[in-house]
């Protein structure tokens, strides 16, 4: 099986990407969609973030408060705390994923979209972690496809998203202070075995999709076994 990984930062369109490798036959998985199953109430995640965090963090119904999580987070320079709970969680999930894929169909193309692949090995060797599965997450993909696209087209896209009445300054901030944390696209594409460039044109987009789709099938069920 391939082990495929799709990354790009906020606002590149990894989400329409992804939705054009499922139509053609990829089994696919987001990220954050994990990433939110391990923090319902009564997932180790959601305990320990409670814990780290406090109950300030968890609403009069017992669930995350996720506002009050992500301002924390972001603007109470508390991501890395919060990354290093859910990060190692959700990666084992990946695999868990990818193992039960693999077992059914052994020449799957197997893609997992997630934002932080790049940043998550950095992050983990910046707190001094040479060995791990946050340090080498990249070398555990057999492909790594990279979605770019200008930052302002990001940003408005972002804003287009959360704000559909019109422009909106504060949420245009919040993407900026996001985009601020990710890796640039410059960094990340020498370390990409595909860079696909999402400049709003559809048919161009899907175009590109396709023909890195016929290169992945045709490598398909010739990946790697790294547990």
């Amino acid at each position: 099986m391939l082990r495929v990984g799709l990354t790009g930062g906020l606002g590149s369109g990894k989400s329409t990407v992804a939705g054009i490798f499922r139509e053609l036959g990829a089994q696919v998985v987001e990220a954050d969609e994990l990433g939110r199953a391990l923090m319902e109430p009564g997932q180790a995640v959601f305990n320990e973030i409670a814990r780290v965090f406090g109950a300030e963090v968890v609403d009069a119904e017992g669930r995350l408060d996720r506002s009050k999580l992500a301002e924390l987070a972001f603007r109470g320079g508390r991501l890395n705390e919060l990354n290093a709970i859910v990060h190692p969680a959700v990666i084992q999930a990946q695999r868990e994923w990818m193992d039960r894929i693999s077992a059914v169909n052994p020449n799957a193309v197997a893609i997992v979209e997630s934002a932080l692949i790049f940043e998550v090995e950095r992050d983990a060797r910046e707190r001094g972690e040479s060995e791990g599965v946050l340090a080498d997450w990249r070398r555990r993909f057999d492909r790594v496809i990279l979605i770019t696209a200008p930052e302002e087209t990001r940003v408005s896209r972002y804003v287009a998203r959360l704000s559909p009445a019109g422009w909106d300054e504060r949420i245009a901030a919040d993407a900026r202070s996001r985009l601020a944390r990710q890796m640039r696209d410059e960094e990340k594409i020498p370390r990409a075995d595909f860079v696909i460039e999402n400049t709003g044109d559809l048919a161009g987009l899907r175009h590109n999709v396709e023909v890195v789709w016929k290169e992945l099938v045709a490598t398909g069920g010739r990946g790697s076994n790294i547990s």
